[in-house]
């Protein structure tokens, strides 16, 4: 169901804001919107059969150009290799797209959030913790929205340690490490809460808390 018909069988209930993903991977940050009250439509430009929401397989910014005045909200997590220390040691050049997605959001004329790692060029994002809501997990991330939001939710609690990579995590001891090829998928899914992906996917996402606590500030935004 496309955005449009979406709109005309929901006017006589309880409106529903459509949100657009861009990147969107597997779902994580859709999943997060949808558990705020969001319909979510995902696009990346690779087959995502794990993806559980509406999906479109397309170049997420050739989309957004010609679409993106079609939804509430516009959430990117575009390729974050480039502000890695990934890019270091393996001496390679990745993609600095940011700078470009945010001017194509703001065409738009709709509210946005763009979403990286630690050390990406956003302005003026709030840092999210998997601790803040309680997960077993460490995976900070950048959130730039438009409106701002300027507090979190909590301060970061590590209080456990993140488990030595590679090696299996003891659970009630260590957080998991969701990244690479990491020990005990279902430890991690359960720390992200995440249920729906492998473990490619899992290193790849961010939980949906991080999204449903923005998601719900965002809808206090729309009319």
């Amino acid at each position: 169901m496309g955005v449009r018909s979406f709109r005309l069988t929901t006017q006589m209930n309880h409106y529903m804001p459509v949100l657009l993903d861009l990147f969107c991977g597997a779902g994580g940050c859709s999943k997060g919107y949808v558990d705020a009250g969001f319909k979510v439509v995902g696009v990346d430009n690779k087959c995502q059969k794990n993806y559980p929401y509406e999906f479109i397989q397309a170049d997420a910014l050739e989309y957004v150009r010609e679409c993106g005045h079609e939804y509430d909200v516009i959430h990117a997590s575009p390729p974050c290799q480039a502000y890695t220390s990934i890019a270091v040691w393996k001496d390679r050049e990745y993609p600095d797209m940011i700078a470009e997605v945010r001017e194509s959001l703001k065409a738009t004329g709709k509210p946005y959030i763009i979403e990286n790692v630690p050390g990406a060029p956003l302005i003026n994002p709030i840092m999210l913790c998997g601790t803040m809501f309680g997960l077993n997990v460490i995976r900070h991330r950048l959130f730039e929205c438009n409106p701002e939001i300027w507090f979190p939710p909590a301060i970061c609690n590590h209080h456990r340690q993140v488990v030595k990579h590679g090696r299996p995590p003891e659970h009630g001891k260590h957080f998991a490490a969701v990244t690479g090829h990491f020990s005990d998928v279902e430890y991690a899914k359960e720390s992200m809460g995440i249920n729906w992906m492998g473990q490619h996917e899992l290193a790849q996402a961010i939980p949906p808390a991080y999204t449903k606590f923005i998601g719900e500030h965002l809808k206090k935004n729309l009319t």
